[in-house]
Parts: structure tokens; C-alpha cells; sequence
């Protein structure tokens, strides 16, 4: 059901863009636009990863340079039955994480160094896993290549504004349609994305790792300081803050303008999944997992002892 919502929108999302070419150039604008969309779709689609991997400065790890984080992402990959993605950290102090890639097979996950001295090695496992269930459920490619057709309609109805056609009055509605309503219904389908998303990568981060009540926790935990601490790529690329575990910008609720669920509602849907599967902690995880639990940050952010 989800994949089916997530055609509709984006289709919609293409339609908005072909009407938006209609509106400025007639048919041949929504023909070109048509070709704009495909294009921008079929870039996205094989670059998706290194997009937003160097928006990020991200810098791949392996299992010398990270053996906890690396090792962590491992193990979950195997209980997901996926292969194991590119592992990347990126230097920041705002704690995040997320995944990209146009499918399972050349897909990749990140976090925050932020994040890494936060949590605890439950909670990281938990947010890695929720990222993983991303890439299983392919919604990382859905929401590049969406946010990238968002973007393009706003340029669009901007390029609108300074070379309209039409007589007098006339195109005054159209026009209207154009600069306003567009990239506003652009932005709606976008975050709805977002929030429907965000719901199944909860649930299937949750069933990989094995106990909800960690992501719960650790939900907690990143929305609290990402609240707080500035996070520049965001800042500077507001359709970035969508990709994340956690909202990339200090904005609260569970509105239809916010690029996730309220936090709170997440964590209550974590709590009742939790009830009915009557788990209170989670299994243990393989090789390095099976170690006491300590904060990541007690030995080093990577995990690396000096």
C-alpha cells in the first residue's frame, strides 16, 4: 500500500511540474517539462548516492577504520537479509543518521560522529537498523528523486515569474497557479513522503534489530539534542532534512508541513508494537555486540581503542 501511495504522489509530483510547463510555455512547455522530469529522474536514479553523500562530506569507513560502527551495520545487514552497504561517517557535531542509494545492492548509511557519542551501542544499533529498513523498503531513492522534482518545480514557478507570457489579464490565474500553488502542493507531496515513510522504517528498523523500546529510546535522545544543535547542511538545503532519522531542522509537531511524524507519536507506536511482540530487551547482537553494552564514546566514536 505504501509503494502504490508513494507512485501516486509521485506522480503527482510530475504532473504538478508538466502543468507548471503548460502554464509557462503552452503544450510544448509541458512537453519540455515532461523531459526535464524524466531527465532529472534518470540522473537522480544512478547518482542519488553521490548526491547526498558529498553534500555531507561524508568519508567512507570500513572495519579497521570504525570495527563498532562497521560491525554493528554488518550484523544487521545479515538479520535484514540485505547486503552490506556502504558504511560513512560524517564529521558533525549534530546527531544524525541516513541512507541512500537507489537500491539495496549500491546503497550506503551514515551517521553523525554526534551521534555516535550520545547513544549507546543498543540505540545505535536500533537507528542503524531503521535505516536499513529504508533501504529495504527502497525509500531512499523515492526520496531523493522527489525532493529533486520539488526543487525543480519551485525554480520553475520562480523562472515563471520573470518571463510570463500571455495578454494583460488573461494569464493572471494561470500565473497565480503557477508561482504560488505549485511548489506549495510540490511541498506537501514531498513531506507526505517524508511522514509515511518514516512510520514503516520504524517498524522495520525495529523488527530487524529485535526491540523497539531501543529506537524508542534513542528517538528520544537525537530528537532532543538535534533540537539544539545546528545542523548547516540542512540550513543551507532544506529538502536534505527529509533523509534524515530525525529532523535535520528544529522544527516540532506532526503537521502536514513537518518532514516527520512528532517524535512522540513515534516513539507511542514503538512502545505499542513493543507491548504486542512482549519484548523488553533486545536480543543480543553477534561478534562485537555480544561485549557488555558501553556508550561508543567511551572508547572512541569508531569504537577504536588507543
Amino acid at each position: 500500500m505504501n509503494a502504490f501511495r508513494t507512485m501516486l504522489l509521485l506522480s503527482a509530483l510530475t504532473a504538478l511540474f508538466m502543468g507548471l510547463g503548460y502554464t509557462l510555455g503552452g503544450s510544448g512547455g509541458a512537453i519540455i517539462a515532461l523531459v526535464v522530469a524524466a531527465g532529472m529522474n534518470l540522473f537522480t536514479y544512478w547518482n542519488a548516492d553521490k548526491i547526498v553523500l558529498r553534500m555531507h562530506n561524508a568519508r567512507e569507513v570500513d572495519a579497521a577504520s570504525a570495527p563498532l560502527l562497521h560491525g554493528l551495520v554488518r550484523e544487521l545487514a545479515m538479520r535484514g537479509g540485505l547486503p552490506m552497504p556502504r558504511v560513512y561517517l560524517i564529521d558533525s557535531q549534530h546527531p544524525n543518521a541516513f541512507a541512500t542509494g537507489r537500491n539495496p545492492a549500491n546503497a550506503a548509511v551514515a551517521a553523525t560522529t554526534g551521534l555516535l557519542r550520545i547513544l549507546d551501542r543498543d540505540e545505535v544499533a536500533a537507528v542503524m537498523a531503521h535505516e536499513l529498513a529504508h533501504v529495504k523498503n527502497r525509500d531512499t531513492l523515492v526520496m531523493t528523486m522527489t525532493a529533486t522534482i520539488a526543487g525543480a518545480i519551485s525554480m520553475l514557478a520562480n523562472f515563471g515569474l520573470f518571463f510570463r507570457s500571455g495578454n494583460g489579464n488573461q494569464n493572471i490565474v494561470a500565473l497565480l497557479l503557477a508561482v504560488i500553488v505549485a511548489p506549495f502542493a510540490a511541498m506537501l507531496v514531498q513531506l507526505a513522503i517524508s511522514r509515511t515513510r518514516e512510520y514503516g522504517a520504524d517498524r522495520g528498523g525495529a523488527e530487524i534489530h529485535g526491540n523497539p523500546r531501543a529506537l524508542a529510546s534513542a528517538l528520544a535522545k537525537l530528537s532532543d539534542a538535534a533540537g539544539r544543535i545546528p545542523n548547516p547542511v540542512a540550513e543551507r538545503n532544506p529538502a536534505a532534512a527529509a533523509l534524515y532519522v530525525v529532523p535535520g531542522l528544529s522544527r516540532r509537531g506532526d503537521s502536514m508541513f513537518s518532514t516527520h511524524p512528532a517524535t512522540e507519536n513515534r516513539i507511542a507506536a514503538l512502545e505499542a508494537m513493543a507491548g504486542e511482540l512482549g519484548l523488553h530487551s533486545p536480543p543480543p547482537l553477534a561478534d562485537e555486540a555480544r561485549e557488555r553494552t558501553v556508550r561508543l564514546s567511551a572508547l572512541d566514536p569508531l569504537g577504536r581503542r588507543d
